[in-house]
């Protein structure tokens, strides 16, 4: 089974005292492929067993997107989409299929950049990504099937829902999270990023607290969901691994007025603070 624990992923993080200074982070081997109507819960915790694990209370479980989207059934056949005339105008500035562009505009709120190869719209839900989240990749498609897979609709609430299957079958209190793939502006590649999550806090507010020399801290904000996602994104890798699920244990980050568990849209930044656009 593949474990990643490292220096470099440790964290001490502060709420009123000490808390985590190791996490231990493990991919699950032998994950099914997943199709519209699975309960992933159950998979979850039967792939746990087989693995030799089980979910202990404050193990926080990380799934990808994918898996998540499948389950849902977020599928759509390009072949069954008849594009706009705007989509077939965004088709021909970013050469992209029509129908694939008008998926893309069905999911987006606003289309932010558009130039050959690239289109970066802002998500319904707020994300500003590439083609709406929407992928081909690890897509099953049967004969004469184009499909590809949209985010789910709702992840926060995916997750919500997750977490609570988990308590019923697991008997613990467990935080979950969703993580995609996201690209930064200036930066060149991926990393993991939390689309949804529940019961971690997502976001760390350090405004108001003291540095070691008692320096009021003024904008220090720590994306804390975002941080275990792309650890997570490590031991899943984004090809044929076949790794979607990773367990992350030794986060003992309680909810406090410093740090609640919240959701990952908490983690949008307004647009009224958006200098990028």
């Amino acid at each position: 089974m593949p474990v990643f624990e490292s220096q470099a992923i440790q964290r001490q993080l502060r709420a009123d005292s000490d808390m985590t200074k190791a996490l231990t982070i493990q991919a699950l081997d032998n994950f099914p492929m997943i199709v519209p109507g699975d309960d992933l819960a159950h998979i979850v915790v039967d792939v746990l067993k087989s693995n030799g694990l089980t979910l202990e209370n404050g193990d926080i479980v990380v799934l990808a997107q994918k898996i998540v989207s499948k389950s849902e059934g977020r599928l759509v056949d390009l072949n069954t989409v008849v594009p706009s005339q705007r989509a077939r105008d965004v088709a021909e500035a970013t050469d992209k299929d029509p129908r694939l562009a008008e998926v893309i505009l069905s999911e987006s709120r606003a289309v932010i950049r558009q130039v050959p190869g690239v289109l970066v719209t802002e998500h319904r839900n707020g994300w500003v990504m590439a083609n709406a989240g929407i992928d081909a990749s690890n897509v099953a498609s049967e004969d004469g099937e184009d499909n590809v897979l949209l985010l789910p609709t709702d992840p926060d609430r995916s997750c919500g829902e997750l977490r609570e299957q988990f308590r019923i079958r697991a008997d613990a209190d467990v935080g979950v999270i969703i993580n995609d793939s996201f690209g930064r502006p200036w930066r060149l590649g991926t990393t993991g990023v939390a689309i949804g999550a529940a019961g971690v806090p997502s976001l760390w507010d350090q405004r108001g607290e003291k540095d070691m020399f008692g320096r009021e801290l003024q904008v220090s904000q720590q994306a804390i969901a975002d941080e275990l996602a792309a650890t997570a994104s490590l031991v899943q890798g984004q090809g044929a691994e076949g790794r979607p699920v990773v367990l992350i244990r030794g986060l003992e980050f309680s909810a406090s007025d410093n740090a609640p568990a919240r959701p990952a849209a908490d983690l949008i930044r307004d647009i009224s603070e958006d200098l990028f656009r």
